[in-house]
């Protein structure tokens, strides 16, 4: 282990010894750090989306529960990040409704869209950041873009993002000098900045060793735990689901194959799901 992943390691025990910070009339937890665990924030209902002729979702519904982790799982193929994207109207259903906080997304103008999004935070696969700007810049874009707040104010809460990540003193390095983890951690700590109520991350553990997998999957947890967010994870990685997940969304040709909380689907006995979650050979699920 080198220096980084020591100041990630202590990142992640700062994240779970901090208490709750105040959430400024967002909803999501009771002000004690406990899940509120009431209510669905997400809802997609018969969404359909096709490209060129193609279906890729297929009448897909699925609630997300409020204050808990879902993992959306699946092999290669079958609409994950689709589905990912429709939730913060990147892409819109050919027919269907996706529901978030009571709103539907493809009814938004574009103000409307502008403010669900300022409650949204999404991690990328590779990070997304701008190869332009330094990683303080980076994490400092949407307060400079969506908020008033003075430079010094902005100051003050990247550099508590970037300690919460385990990047404090990596601020004026550029993307190109980061490793693929401290990508991701920088792609993190920039989702958070803006106090999102909704956490979405698009296999953040891909391209990861199992030991930063794993590191990463524990500073999910304790973010997710400490801002008392709604978090919905894309992930291929098995023991990582079983490690963070609370809820299971299993989809498979573009239909949701079950749903439900983890160690429901852990017994399940649907041929799919057992295979998929035990990575068997025998089963239904092939090559194709």
């Amino acid at each position: 282990m080198n220096e980084d992943d020591d100041r990630f390691r202590d990142a992640i025990r700062a994240a779970r010894e901090a208490p709750p910070p105040p959430r400024n009339g967002h909803a999501g937890g009771d002000g004690n750090g406990r899940k509120s665990g009431n209510g669905v924030v997400i809802e997609c209902r018969e969404v359909v989306k096709a490209f060129s002729g193609h279906t890729v979702l297929d009448g897909v519904s699925a609630s997300i529960p409020r204050g808990e982790i879902t993992v959306i799982m699946g092999p290669s193929g079958t609409g994950k990040s689709v589905l990912l994207r429709h939730i913060v109207g990147l892409l819109l259903p050919d027919s269907g409704d996706v529901i978030v906080e009571g709103m539907s997304v493809p009814k938004l103008n574009e103000d409307e869209l502008l403010e669900l999004r300022r409650n949204i935070g999404m991690l990328f696969q590779d990070g997304a950041l701008f190869s332009s700007m330094n990683l303080y810049d980076n994490v400092a874009f949407p307060l400079r873009q969506h908020t008033k707040k003075s430079e010094k104010e902005i100051r003050e809460v990247v550099m508590d993002r970037l300690k919460e990540v385990g990047l404090a003193g990596s601020e004026k390095k550029m993307p190109g000098e980061l490793s693929g983890g401290m990508r991701k951690r920088a792609g993190f700590a920039r989702a958070l900045v803006m106090e999102p109520k909704i956490l979405l991350f698009d296999e953040p553990d891909s391209g990861l060793d199992p030991v930063r997998t794993a590191l990463l999957c524990d500073l999910i947890k304790e973010i997710q735990r400490k801002y008392q967010s709604t978090a919905v994870v894309i992930s291929h990685d098995i023991k990582a689901v079983f490690e963070i997940a609370d809820d299971i969304v299993l989809l498979h040709g573009g239909k949701v194959v079950e749903q439900g909380p983890k160690e429901q689907l852990k017994k399940s006995d649907n041929q799919f799901t057992a295979q998929f979650l035990q990575g068997a050979v025998s089963g239904p699920l092939g090559m194709d």
